[in-house]
């Protein structure tokens, strides 16, 4: 047998071999996600690893960001992670492509990372009437184009409008999104946003702390207009995914059990986690 067959066998081997579901985020936006993948898909294991030591990810550069999110998804990797999702907007904007064209093929071909704006996009060019549509990000996510470069590829004609609200995952993450301070800040950027076009119909919380905020939202926008929180859109998406790849389906463990991990403080951690999850947990402790 040659390197080559015995890389190949070597592979086909790993492949066989079961694991969890990975679920990635710079922080805790990425428990909004975590928590409707496992309310819909219960039968697998899961494993969340928030990169809290180091958000957040958006003011960081393409470099930087694609650097800390492909450590991250090689730790998930070495858990045993099959399927790998980046439950974060700027990973998915910065890191994915790199990661799935340049890395996955070198570290093991079998495996799978996936994005939470391709889901979103793929979708929301449909539910507009009037083709005029809005984004509500992260600064770092709105200044990535990423939104409007895979809008405008998949729906040419509609017209995508953003506003970047940089108050509000502070105020998701001081527990402070429901207090009527946030109002004010919901107030303004919606404002802001509908100020470019009076015909935005669909509007996508492009930010996975934003559904914590959605109640607000919707409350404060006329009621024509939709709004898409991402948890629902990319839990649709990966039941999809799974039933068309069903080889790396059969791949991911299903015991109904789930882990966390942060490299950050364990006690914060779990303090912050219950805003977003409703209940308590226990993480472990990752160091980088």
């Amino acid at each position: 047998m040659n390197l080559n067959q015995i890389i190949k066998a070597r592979l086909i081997s790993q492949a066989q071999i079961h694991g969890p579901i990975g679920i990635f985020d710079s922080g805790y936006g990425g428990l909004t996600i975590f928590r409707e993948i496992v309310k819909q898909l219960p039968q697998y294991d899961y494993i969340y690893l928030g990169d809290n030591a180091r958000v957040p990810y958006g003011i960081r550069t393409y470099e930087t960001v694609y650097r800390y999110t492909l450590e991250c998804v090689k730790h998930l990797f070495n858990m045993g992670c099959r399927l790998v999702i980046l439950a974060c907007n700027t990973a998915s904007a910065k890191a994915l492509r790199t990661i799935q064209q340049r890395d996955l093929p070198l570290l093991d071909p079998y495996r799978r990372v996936l994005g939470v704006i391709r889901p979103t996009t793929e979708i929301i060019g449909n539910l507009s009437r009037t083709g005029h549509v809005g984004i509500l990000a992260t600064t770092g996510t709105v200044n990535s184009q990423s939104y409007v470069i895979e809008i405008n590829k998949l729906f040419p004609q509609v017209k995508v409008f953003q506003e970047a609200c940089p108050m509000w995952v502070p105020l998701v993450e001081n527990n402070e999104h429901e207090s009527v301070g946030a109002d004010y800040f919901i107030q303004k950027h919606l404002h802001q946003l509908l100020a470019q076009s009076s015909e935005i119909d669909t509007i996508a919380l492009a930010c996975t702390h934003y559904p914590l905020l959605s109640k607000k939202i919707s409350a404060f926008l006329p009621e024509h207009i939709k709004v898409l929180t991402q948890g629902e859109i990319v839990t649709h998406s990966l039941l999809k995914y799974l039933e068309h790849h069903p080889d790396l389906e059969e791949r991911c463990s299903k015991q109904g059990q789930t882990a966390f991990y942060t490299t950050e403080s364990t006690e914060d951690f779990d303090k912050k986690a219950t805003i977003f999850l409703g209940h308590t947990v226990n993480s472990r402790h990752l160091e980088l």
